[in-house]
């Protein structure tokens, strides 16, 4: 575990129920660091259909549970994406955490602000249709694709490239930071980790965990970074199981926070 104490770690696109949702890894790395307060900043599911979930998937909704604990002493925030929708006041009951548009917080003299970043991106506003039945096509690609997925992750970086999505959002981010007299600006949403100033305003994205490449994001002491996960051999859960569907309640039930594990008492401490 990290000897660092953040302020804030944030990630996002982590779209539970699509094959390539790298889940295991993102709860991994959640347990190697302390921090106070934890944004899921959009995207965390890929669509509504709770029978797409994985055992790998609800385990990660259950250690967000835990978190979501008071005892834990962590802020857990949800701001919503636009895979989401839909699923936010069923998930954030179930989950316990409080689900925002956009959250704003203070640290270090600074104003920060959390916005997922579809909001900048007119394709997907003014084409909403044609982006859940893109969603629908682009889940079952991913059924057919080979183990490491090549197909799917090159379309999504495609995707990413041919609707210039990194620019947009970062150009739509860095006005409506300014409209809002923050400093610091987070966004989700292209997939792709990014940072940019202009005008003495921030932007960063963290990214998304479906890649080879998951990326998040810190705020602490030493400032904001942007990290590359990479799993270490001895990181590997020896009793993983493969991600065969289980049922939600079950799952929910066994990994809700009921019982107190000692692993999780140091954080954000």
């Amino acid at each position: 575990m990290s000897s660092a104490v953040y302020d804030t770690l944030i990630l996002s696109d982590l779209h539970l129920g699509s094959d390539m949702s790298r889940a295991d890894e993102a709860r991994r790395m959640l347990r190697q660091h302390r921090f106070r307060r934890l944004i899921l900043l959009g995207d965390i599911f890929s669509d509504l259909n709770f029978g797409r979930l994985t055992k790998q998937h609800w385990k990660f909704l259950g250690y967000i549970r835990k978190l979501s604990n008071p005892k834990r002493q962590v802020e857990v925030v949800w701001v919503e994406g636009n895979h989401d929708h839909g699923l936010t006041d069923v998930m954030s009951h179930l989950v316990g955490i409080k689900v925002y548009q956009e959250y704003v917080w203070e640290y270090g003299g600074l104003r920060h602000l959390a916005i997922h970043g579809h909001q900048f991106d007119r394709f997907v506003i003014k084409n909403v249709r044609m982006n859940y039945l893109a969603t629908l096509f682009y889940l079952q690609l991913q059924k057919l694709d080979s183990k490491n997925k090549p197909v799917a992750r090159f379309l999504d970086r495609l995707n990413t490239r041919w609707l210039r999505m990194s620019a947009k959002v970062a150009s739509g981010a860095l006005v409506h930071a300014r409209v809002h007299c923050v400093h610091r600006i987070f966004c989700g949403h292209t997939h792709a980790a990014m940072q940019q100033e202009q005008d003495d305003i921030c932007y960063y994205n963290s990214g998304g965990w479906i890649d080879s490449c998951p990326t998040y994001i810190t705020i602490g002491e030493e400032g904001v970074r942007v990290h590359e996960y990479t799993e270490r051999t001895d990181d590997r859960d020896s009793r993983q199981e493969r991600g065969e569907a289980h049922s939600p309640s079950a799952d929910v039930a066994a990994e809700s926070g009921l019982s107190e594990d000692a692993e999780y008492q140091s954080v954000g401490s």
